[in-house]
């Protein structure tokens, strides 16, 4: 704020307001009493309450200067007053808790505002008001509606009403008897299963205008038709484990609790992040994804969680971006709502609500029989070779894709659950490439994203095509990170956008080892033996069933093998086998390759598993050098320029 401007002085001044009310109310608490002073104190008795923009109006009548004996019921109505209309501030009101037949006191200085063309008076400047209760009848009152909450009925006044915009839909829409909720204390009953808690609301299109008028504690009483354009899965923040320990959690990723989010979006383009609780369910993302999304929506109960910018959420305004501009023309708010008024020509959204349930109601309506929006944007699946020839930075792009291989990043000071995975995946157009473009790309899986047990079990199996919906591309890297989605199906609404999608015929073919070979890839092989590292050459048993590899003596049995993680004997112990060796590689002759070859249940190559018998059983170093090496596929770990070595591993693919 400039200094000594008059924003600076309004803040100050509303601060010094603020600490004047708090002090205020922590006095009357303190004292446990109404102030004595009575002199120009306003006594009034609710008859109606109902809240209109955040304010809530309350009609009242006034009573007169009471004797402190005398409890509110008893109270003389001045009938020679007129009806007064009170405005309590949203802080005031829930301060309060004010209900009809309440007496409040309302203190100095208040202020009576007189309209034109209109009877009642408005009492304004409420923020010193305190209700009365003395009666025991009014105590017992007051704990018996303190159980049951009080709905207050809000009058929706859009923009094109204040403003009287020509839109007679809308006003009709606006004074409609839909819109009112009735202003009595009421109690669902649970056991009513032919009322929905939804039946009597008020439908809204617009999130902006639902939360400027409901606020942030959350709307009950209206709901917000939106779109969904996306279903995915975040981790759960620590504050909410607590929450969700006493429910069984939709998925676990690794053991890390996770939420259902839905992506939606209104008539006026404006997009919310509804964050929802697990929901009881045994069906998966996939099911969601395939039920929900383009789907319309009502929204009803929810509170802000937060309201977040571009700059504090990078990874979720890349998805919005993704989806701007709009594939339909929005409404403008404030304009006609006519066709010819309405525009995509809008800049991009510059920030989110971030919307969360209210425990233990029903607050999402999808109706999976409605056809799919219009306003729905399905993901533009593209080939890997187009999307690596994309010049942005952080784009959203989604592929559908063969998985060769996936590695977990070693990093042991990180926990298993947390580590980065490696999925190394090709396609057709990337297989058909003469030269230029790698054969095989890295996908980098981080922790932040969600995986299906569905997934995790499939890649475990063998080599599966996924489906990667919405993962990030930049800085040549493409990267799962959160609201990225992997499905084994490709979902029923994408948009190939022409891209070839043709599915792999023949042999998977890899790049061959050469001087553009970078670290943390897959590459082929060849060479010709050249040396071997004899101090790492060894041979290991290991459990056929769990795979341990720290088999010990069996006491009972010197003879056999005892496994500590199965606790049974091992009669068929496993043998593994590893050999380093040196080769002279015609693609990189000023470089040392060092190759580490294995052996597990015969994944190997016939030469490397002859070389490796060979060696161990004579231990002979002349026994294996000047072998020739065929096509090898191996995973890069290193490239050093000083000294010059490529250190590479052996690998079985999918």
């Amino acid at each position: 704020l400039c200094r000594g401007g008059l924003a600076e002085r309004l803040c100050r001044l509303q601060n010094r307001e603020r600490s004047a009310i708090s002090f205020w109310r922590h006095q009357c608490l303190s004292d446990d009493k109404i102030p004595s002073d009575k002199s120009g104190v306003l006594i009034v008795r609710i008859l109606e309450i109902f809240e209109e923009c955040t304010i809530q109006v309350a009609i009242c009548q006034q009573l007169e200067q009471s004797p402190a004996t005398l409890s509110p019921e008893d109270a003389v109505i001045n009938s020679e007053e007129p009806i007064l209309k009170v405005l309590f501030t949203r802080e005031t009101a829930a301060h309060l808790k004010s209900r009809p037949q309440d007496v409040i006191h309302i203190y100095p200085p208040w202020q009576k505002l007189l309209l034109q063309n209109a009877d009642v008076p408005v009492i304004m400047n409420t923020y010193f008001s305190q209700k009365v209760l003395r009666s025991e009848h009014s105590e017992a009152r007051e704990k018996t509606y303190g159980l049951t909450k009080m709905l207050i009925r809000k009058n929706i006044i859009s923009l094109a009403q204040t403003f009287r915009l020509d839109d007679v839909d809308d006003k009709l829409h606006q004074e409609s008897s839909d819109n009112q909720v009735p202003c009595a204390p009421q109690t669902h009953n649970n056991g009513d299963s032919t009322r929905h808690p939804l039946a009597v609301s008020a439908v809204n299109d617009s999130l902006l205008e639902m939360v400027e008028s409901q606020g942030a504690v959350g709307w009950r009483e209206v709901q917000v038709q939106v779109v969904i354009q996306r279903v995915y899965c975040l981790p759960a923040r620590e504050g909410h484990r607590s929450h969700t320990q006493g429910n069984k959690p939709l998925l676990s990723n690794g053991g890390m609790f996770c939420r259902l989010c839905l992506l939606v979006q209104d008539a006026y383009g404006m997009f919310s992040e509804v964050q929802l609780q697990s929901l009881g369910s045994a069906d998966d993302v996939e099911q969601y994804c395939r039920r929900w999304e383009g789907k319309s929506c009502c929204l009803a109960g929810m509170k802000i969680l937060q309201r977040t910018t571009r700059g504090r959420a990078l990874g979720l305004f890349s998805l919005i971006d993704s989806l701007w501009p709009p594939v339909v023309p929005v409404k403008v708010p404030g304009q006609s709502q006519d066709s010819e008024m309405m525009t995509t020509n809008l800049p991009p959204p510059s920030f989110c609500y971030i919307l969360t349930v209210q425990s233990g109601e029903i607050h999402v309506e999808v109706d999976e029989e409605e056809q799919i929006s219009n306003l729905y944007q399905p993901p533009a699946v593209h080939g890997l070779k187009e999307i690596l020839r994309i010049g942005g930075c952080n784009e959203r792009c989604s592929f559908w894709a063969q998985v060769l291989y996936r590695r977990l990043q070693t990093k042991h000071s990180v926990p298993i659950d947390q580590r980065e995975m490696l999925l190394f995946v090709t396609d057709s157009t990337l297989q058909n490439v003469v030269h230029g473009i790698p054969k095989v790309v890295a996908v980098s899986v981080t922790a932040s994203c969600v995986l299906s047990m569905e997934i995790m079990e499939a890649l475990s199996a063998g080599s599966q095509l996924v489906f990667f919906k919405d993962a990030l591309w930049g800085n040549g890297r493409i990267i799962c990170v959160e609201r990225t989605v992997l499905l084994l199906q490709k979902p029923l609404l994408c948009s190939a956008a022409g891209a070839d999608l043709s599915e792999l015929t023949g042999p998977v073919r890899l790049d061959e080892l050469d001087s553009t070979t970078q670290a943390s890839s897959i590459c082929a092989l060849r060479g010709t033996v050249v040396g071997v590292n004899e101090s790492t050459a060894f041979s290991w048993p290991t459990c056929n069933r769990c795979g341990n590899g720290k088999l010990e003596v069996c006491p009972q049995d010197r003879e056999l093998l005892y496994c500590n993680q199965c606790s049974e004997v091992v009669t068929t112990p496993v043998l593994k086998m590893q050999l380093e060796v040196f080769l002279s590689c015609p693609s990189r002759s000023q470089s040392t390759v060092k190759v580490k070859v294995w052996h597990e249940k015969g994944l190997v190559s016939l030469f490397v598993l002859l070389t490796m018998l060979l060696f161990l059983q004579t231990y002979e170093v002349q026994s294996v050098l000047g072998k020739e090496v065929g096509l090898l596929n191996c995973y890069v770990h290193s490239i050093t320029s000083h000294p010059n070595c490529v250190v590479l591993e052996e690998i079985v693919l999918l």
